[in-house]
Order: structure tokens, then C-alpha cells, then sequence
């Protein structure tokens, strides 16, 4: 690629233009695709925050997808948040009280997931063209980014999509969700076993004997829609520029003043997307990391020791039950000086024994930025009481996560929280929160809620009272490989 800018592996050489970053999702070594001159390209903010979403996300991706041309980046701006969001700005700025809470759910399946993933195949569809091979999406969730990605590729051009998800580890809304979901295109699996086994055994899929035969024998390639591939990831920087222009907007900050974030994370995608945001020079102090009772990261932050052997709990904020964060790959890079070595170091421990331990340098780089907590099931459900008896404002058990943490930590400077969901995808457990005995029925408990807080049920969700289970499989992690092969062959012949 000669002296072009270029995508490559955190764990090597392998390079990549932006389309192929996308198409590929995953490097071939098993890293992810970073770019080095990311903390280099400042954005000129003067001139960035003067536009609308739409129009912040063209600017950014010319910057960071710089192989698709205008046409392609305002026809892909268009088809993702042209209307398919139910308030203008995307991802409002409310205030819970005297507290900035930016939604991150006015999407079609109600979750932050929708942001990236309302994106990511317009951005695939264009990477396609030209080419005569197929491409199937293999994804993991641990609950929302399933419905999301269905949505996002439903009845897509020569894409395919299929949906791990563990099985009873999922509320009963994201499980529908799911199940329900229409679509030529589309298949949905539930697995023996956590998030962590699912998302594992997806990321080796790519690797495997299974998608070697697939790319040559049927010219189908697999690739994710989950984190891992930049094309999800890059959409998420955008929101946190927005969130510095309403604050702005709203005269709650000055110019140029620092602001921190408090992100309810598991997997670390989220939070680094803020991370990239700084080094696109966005004027933030904190990004804190907010864990529930899997505080494998909020650990690793405190003490630089990232270990994975421990017992997994399941808890009323599930899509946060994550024992392996594959995304602080990409932030671990960064913050050890862009070492590959290194990297490929730590993630080889990471697999052959279950944890590895930075080094004191990268540790304190890293502790200059980050910040962490954690709450467990019952501070989760005090908290959403405590808010609401408080202001009135109904938060997700995955948001309350986050509220609570934050106000452990009683930072200075202000200090945005992202909600990641929609209550109305945790009634039951938001009720329970509010004193209230929850229905048996899921549907008459999204009416109790509404009726309680004078708050809307979003309509994607309660249509699935009437929409028909489609997919029941429920298999062992070790035929996951035979599954996709086997659908793929099916939805992309």
C-alpha cells in the first residue's frame, strides 16, 4: 500500500484499508485493527461542533474511513439516522436532576447499540461493491447488540447475519427480540453457556478450518458486527462530540472546559469509543468505567492485573456480564506505545492462562485517564429508586450501574453519564427496584411502568406482543463452527 495510510493488527503487520478493516472485522493474528496516526489528527472543534449529527459523522468518517468517497459517506449518514431514530439529535442530552445523562437509546431496538449498528451496513454494503464474494456476519451478544445488528442487516445484499446469544442469560425482552426478528437473511441461536464462551468461540470461528473452506469453496467470508470490527466502533465517537455541543448548547459548560463520562461497560467498546474522542482531541478529563458485580475491568484499572479466572455472575444488568473485554486491546495499545510485541504478549497469557499484568508505565499512562467502580444487584436496584424517588427520571438497571458509581467517585469537574438502555427492555427488574410487584406478563409490566412514571413504551417493543418466535435452536459451544457454515450455506446461496 506503498506510503497510503493503512489499518494494521495491535498484535502485528498485517494491514488493511478501511473497507477491508470492516469486511475482515478481525485480523487474521487475532488482533484488531487499530491506525496509528489516530492520536495525531486533531479535529478542528470550532468548526466540528458547528454541524448536526449527520454531519459530524461525514466529517469524522472522511478523517477515519478516508476509502469512501462523500457520495458514499452522506448516502450512508442518510440511511442511518436520517429517520430512523425518534428524536432529531439522535442522542439527546437530558438532565436526571442536576446530572447530564446523554440517551443513547432512541434507536429501533431501544439500546446504544442502534447508534453503530444503524451504520455499520451501509458501510459493509458499499465495502461489497465490486466484489463477487458474500459476507456472514457471526456475532455474539450479550444481549442488545443481537437485536441491533438483526435489524441493521435484515434482508442486506449478499450479507448474512447469525446471533449467538447464552442461553436464560438475557432478559425475556431481549431474547424476544430476537427470536422475533424478520428476514430472509437472518438466524438466531442461543448457546450452552456465558457471554464470554460465546464471544470466544466467535472470535475463533474466524480463524478456523470452517471459514477457510467457506471463502474458498463458496467465496463467503465471515466478519463481526460486534466491537471488534472499527465500522462499530468508529460511529460511537460521534455521540460524544455531541454530547459537548448540547452541554454547550445549553450553556451548562464554557469552551474548551473539561468534561468526564461515565460509561456502564462491559466489553470496553463503549468507553473506548470516549477514549478515541480525546485523542481526537475532545476536552476530556475522565472516562470512568462503570462494572457491575463482574468487575473484572474495574480491577484490572485499579491494579493492572487483568484476570479472568474467577466466578461469573449473572445479574439484573446482563449485558454487562462479561469476563473478557476485547476491546481494551485497542486502548492497551495505545496507551504502551503502540508495542505490538507487547500486546501480543499480554493477549497470549491472556489465553493460555487466564490473566497477565502490565507494566507499571502502561499502568499509570492508563490511570491518568480511567478511572473505575462497581455496584452489585442490590445497590443497582436502590439506585434506580433512589433516582427516580429523587427526580422522576427512570433509569435501565445498566444506567443505574453507572449513576451509582458516579456518585461514589463525587468528581468536580462535570461529568456526563451515558445510558446505554430503555427501562422498558428491564421492567421487571425496574419495577421490582420501584417497590412495585411486576405482572406476570412481560407486556402488562411495560403498561404498569408507563402508568407509574408517565413515560412512554417505545413502540418496537411492545409490537413484539404480537409478533411470532422464529428461531429456537439451542446448541453446544463446540457447534457453533458447523452452525454458521451451515446457515451461511443456507441464507447466502
Amino acid at each position: 500500500m506503498g506510503n497510503q495510510p493503512y489499518y494494521h493488527s495491535t498484535r502485528g503487520e498485517e494491514r488493511c484499508s478501511p473497507k477491508e478493516a470492516i469486511l475482515k472485522g478481525i485480523a487474521s493474528d487475532g488482533g484488531l485493527f487499530v491506525w496509528d496516526d489516530l492520536d495525531q489528527m486533531q479535529l478542528d472543534l470550532h468548526t466540528f461542533l458547528q454541524l448536526d449529527y449527520p454531519g459530524m459523522v461525514q466529517t469524522l468518517f472522511r478523517r477515519l474511513l478516508w476509502d469512501y468517497s462523500e457520495e458514499e459517506l452522506a448516502a450512508c449518514a442518510q440511511a442511518a439516522y436520517g429517520d430512523t431514530f425518534d428524536d432529531e439529535r439522535i442522542t439527546p442530552l437530558v438532565f436526571a436532576g442536576k446530572q447530564p445523562v446523554l440517551e443513547l437509546f432512541h434507536g429501533p431496538t431501544s439500546a446504544f447499540k442502534d447508534v453503530a449498528l444503524c451504520m455499520l451496513p451501509q458501510l459493509m454494503s458499499r465495502a461489497l461493491a465490486g466484489k463477487d464474494e458474500k459476507v456472514m456476519i457471526v456475532t455474539a451478544t450479550s444481549g442488545d447488540t443481537g437485536k441491533a445488528a438483526l435489524s441493521g442487516f435484515q434482508d442486506a445484499e449478499n450479507i448474512g447475519i447469525t446471533v449467538f446469544y447464552p442461553q436464560g442469560k438475557v432478559s425475556a425482552i431481549q431474547r424476544l427480540q430476537m427470536v422475533t426478528q424478520p428476514g430472509r437473511n437472518v438466524s438466531v441461536c442461543a448457546i450452552e453457556g456465558n457471554f464470554d464462551d460465546a464471544q470466544s468461540s466467535v472470535k475463533a470461528l474466524f480463524q478456523s478450518e470452517g471459514a477457510r473452506r467457506l471463502k474458498e469453496e463458496e467465496h463467503i467470508v465471515l466478519s463481526s458486527a460486534n466491537s471488534i470490527n472499527i465500522g462499530r466502533l468508529i460511529p460511537q465517537i460521534v455521540y460524544y462530540f455531541a454530547a459537548y455541543q448540547q452541554l454547550l448548547q445549553q450553556e451548562k459548560i464554557q469552551w474548551g472546559e473539561e468534561i468526564s463520562f461515565c460509561v456502564p461497560t462491559g466489553n470496553f467498546g463503549n468507553v473506548l469509543a470516549g477514549y478515541y474522542a480525546k485523542l481526537l482531541g475532545l476536552p476530556i478529563r475522565h472516562l470512568i468505567v462503570a462494572a457491575n458485580e463482574n468487575k473484572v475491568l474495574d480491577d484490572f484499572l485499579r491494579t493492572g492485573i487483568y484476570d479472568r479466572n474467577r466466578s461469573f455472575h449473572t445479574t439484573i444488568s446482563p449485558s454487562m456480564d462479561i469476563l473478557i473485554s476485547s476491546n481494551l486491546e485497542r486502548m492497551l495499545y495505545y496507551m504502551c506505545g503502540k508495542d505490538s510485541e507487547k500486546i501480543r504478549g499480554w493477549m497470549d497469557e491472556l489465553a493460555r492462562v487466564g490473566r497477565y499484568q502490565v507494566d507499571e508505565e502502561t499502568l499509570q499512562k492508563i490511570r491518568n485517564v480511567f478511572l473505575s467502580g462497581h455496584c452489585d444487584n442490590a445497590q443497582t436496584s436502590l439506585q434506580i429508586e433512589r433516582v427516580y424517588r429523587s427526580c422522576g427520571y427512570v433509569m435501565d438497571p445498566h444506567t443505574a450501574v453507572g449513576s451509582y458509581v458516579l456518585e461514589q467517585l463525587a468528581l468536580t469537574e462535570p461529568c456526563v453519564l451515558l445510558s446505554t438502555a430503555s427501562p422498558y427492555k428491564f421492567t421487571r427488574d425496574v419495577l421490582k427496584a420501584l417497590q412495585v410487584e411486576a405482572a406476570a406478563d412481560d407486556f402488562v409490566c411495560m403498561e404498569q411502568l408507563s402508568e407509574l412514571t408517565k413515560t412512554s413504551i417505545p413502540q418496537g417493543l411492545y409490537a413484539l406482543k404480537s409478533m411470532e418466535e422464529r428461531f429456537s435452536d439451542v446448541i453446544e459451544v463446540t457447534d457453533m463452527e458447523a452452525y454458521v457454515c451451515a446457515k451461511a450455506k443456507e441464507v447466502l446461496k
